[in-house]
Order: C-alpha cells, then sequence, then structure tokens
C-alpha cells in the first residue's frame, strides 16, 4: 500500500469509528476496516456497552460493583474480521487504535487477528490504558504481521479525546457547556433562559449528551428550567440517557429524576465518576457551578453558544458568576479549537 492508500483507508476507519460515538463507552469509539487487494472486505465498530445505574445519592454508593451491571460490546476488530471473512487471510487491517492483547470481558483481538491470516496491521494510535500500552502490537509483531503506527494519528486523536483523556488522567473528560447572548448572558434578572438559543443549537447539545456519559447542573437551574437533561432531537438511537447528578439538592418532583444528588467538592465527584469509567462528563451549568469549575481548573473544554441577542444592563446573569480575574495578565487565554455555526448561533469551543 501506499501512503496515499494507508491515509485514505485510515480516513474511513475513522469515519465507520463515528458510529460508536453515541454507543460504546465506556469502551472507546474505534474504527476497523479491513482491506485485500486495494479494496474494503469487512468494517467494524465498537459494538454498545452498557451499564445499569442506580439513582440516589451520590456519596452513599462507594463501590462500583453496587452501582452497575456491566455489559460487554463487540470489539471492532472482531466485527471487521466477521465481516471479511477468509478474504482477511493476507489483508491489511486498519485501526484507529491499537488492538487490546488482554483478557477482560472480551478476549484479546490480537488472538483473532493473528488467526485470521491478516499480514498487516496500521495503527494510528497506542493504547495508553496500562493493559494494552504497547503490548497489543508487540503480540502482533511477535507474530510476524508487520505493524505500522502513527497514520492519521491527530485526527484519531480528536475523535479519541475522551478516552485518552481518561486513560492518561482517571478522570473524566469535563465539557462546560453555556448558551450565552452576545453580551455574555445565560439568564434574565427573573432567572429564565429557555430559549437562548435556536433550534440547530439546541439539536447539537443533544449530541453533546448523547456522547457523554454523566450529566451535571446545579440545583438552581433544576429550580429554575427543570429540564429533563435527556436524549432528544436527534437522528439516531441511543440505547439510555446519560446518568443525571445534581449539585445539591434535588427539589421534589423535579423532572430531572431519576438523578443523583451531589454535595461534596467538585474535585472530589470528577475523581469518583473517572473511577466508575466515566469517560466524559457535561456540565450544563449554570453559572455559579461553572465559575466555581473555572476558578478550580476542573474544565477540559469550553463548548459555548452565541445567539445573535443583547439582553443588556448588567443585571442578567454572567457566563460564570463568582471572582474573576483581577487584572488582565491573570486573564485566562486560550485557543478556540473549533468554530461553527448553527442556524443564526455560533458554537465556540474553548481549551484553555
Amino acid at each position: 500500500m501506499s501512503s496515499e492508500d494507508d491515509a485514505k483507508f485510515m480516513a474511513e476507519a475513522i469515519e465507520v469509528a463515528e458510529k460508536a460515538r453515541f454507543r460504546s463507552s465506556p469502551n472507546p469509539w474505534v474504527g476497523v476496516v479491513v482491506v485485500a487487494n486495494g479494496q474494503v472486505v469487512g468494517k467494524g465498530f465498537t459494538e454498545p456497552f452498557s451499564v445499569v445505574g442506580l439513582a440516589g445519592n451520590l456519596e452513599e454508593s462507594t463501590v462500583l460493583e453496587e452501582r452497575f451491571e456491566p455489559r460487554a460490546g463487540i470489539h471492532a476488530e472482531i466485527k471487521a474480521l466477521a465481516e471479511a471473512g477468509e478474504l482477511a487471510n493476507g489483508a491489511t487491517l486498519y485501526t484507529t487504535l491499537e488492538p487490546c492483547n488482554h483478557y477482560g470481558r472480551t478476549g484479546p483481538c490480537t488472538d483473532a487477528i493473528i488467526e485470521s491470516g491478516i499480514k498487516r496491521v496500521v495503527v494510528s494510535l497506542i493504547d495508553p490504558d496500562e493493559r494494552v500500552s504497547g503490548s497489543g502490537v508487540e503480540a502482533l509483531r511477535s507474530a510476524g504481521i508487520k505493524v505500522d503506527v502513527g497514520q492519521n494519528a491527530v485526527e484519531a486523536g480528536q475523535q479519541l479525546t475522551p478516552y485518552l483523556h481518561h486513560r492518561r488522567t482517571g478522570n473524566p473528560y469535563v465539557l462546560l457547556k453555556l448558551a450565552a447572548t452576545l453580551d455574555g448572558r445565560i439568564a434574565a434578572p427573573d432567572g429564565s433562559s429557555t430559549w437562548i438559543t435556536g433550534e440547530e443549537a439546541r439539536t447539537d447539545v443533544h449530541k453533546l449528551r448523547a456522547e457523554s456519559d454523566a450529566i451535571c447542573v446545579g440545583a438552581g437551574t433544576i429550580r429554575n428550567d427543570d429540564p429533563r437533561l435527556t436524549v432528544r432531537s436527534i437522528n439516531f438511537v441511543t440505547d439510555e440517557d446519560p446518568r443525571r447528578i445534581v449539585i445539591g439538592e434535588i427539589p421534589e418532583g423535579a423532572q430531572v429524576e431519576p438523578a443523583e444528588s451531589w454535595k461534596g467538592p467538585l474535585r472530589d465527584l470528577i475523581q469518583k465518576l473517572g473511577d466508575e469509567g466515566v469517560l466524559q462528563l457535561l456540565v450544563e451549568g449554570g453559572a455559579d457551578l461553572a465559575g466555581q469549575l473555572h476558578r478550580e481548573g476542573l474544565v477540559d473544554r469550553y463548548v459555548i453558544y452565541i445567539s445573535p441577542s443583547i439582553m443588556g444592563g448588567d443585571d442578567g446573569k454572567p457566563l460564570l458568576s463568582g471572582a474573576g480575574a483581577m487584572t488582565m495578565n491573570s486573564v485566562s487565554r486560550g485557543k478556540f479549537v473549533n468554530v461553527t455555526q448553527l442556524g443564526e448561533d455560533v458554537r465556540l469551543d474553548l481549551v484553555l
């Protein structure tokens, strides 16, 4: 295969992986294609992995096994090899993440690759999971399979950001989502905030929810807006809604139920969720919670939807409540990693 072919087929594997984005966590969103004689003969993406949680007080549940019943999903490599069948013998396999080489809820993908007769494997990224971390590549090479690593690594890394972050830090990737007027107000003086943005932006938020394992909001948001925080308004099927966590007391009869209440330090919550396998946590406000997360440096990515509207005055709710930078030298500066127009609104993705 030429370098151009490798780039083309890995791009196709990345595209295939998108089918797992809303369905596979806590397993990574992996895509695989098998190529024989220049033609794709097999495709696969990570099958759903679901957990059944229990609502209640999050601080009272300390043992993972007490809270969740895991259900394993089929790995992308296995699906692609099954589709390729005998054509896999002598073929090249492209995968966005290093194949696993350990027994978990499924057997090692490296064994299946070796047994299929695959002659070459192209890998975008080494899996930082300590159970893999290069051992998959080593096992394939020991079996006489040629392995190349690093193809389309930037694109695959962007796609797998939540998983890679979790495996490297132990914590979920924290997205802080806010919707604001052009002058930076997320709610009117009376506390109302429905609706600042238009339908396309709201649909995009549902995609964020669908790809997140948990959603977190402050109790004030529940009292003022009474949101359900479920996944709606999208053209695909997700097996279940994300876990819903409320910082503070959950008002009786709130639509967010079943939900979990948290009253401890935010840093402890994030660490606990990481221990429980949460890859991505979506925080949907309000301003007090957003400000606290920002000040404590707990936000990995800011997703801000700006509407072409101006509230005016200084009595509306700002994006972030609480103490801010005292001088321009202490202002938090980052970079926009994505700018997207959604109808009349604009989505800004900021990483500090």
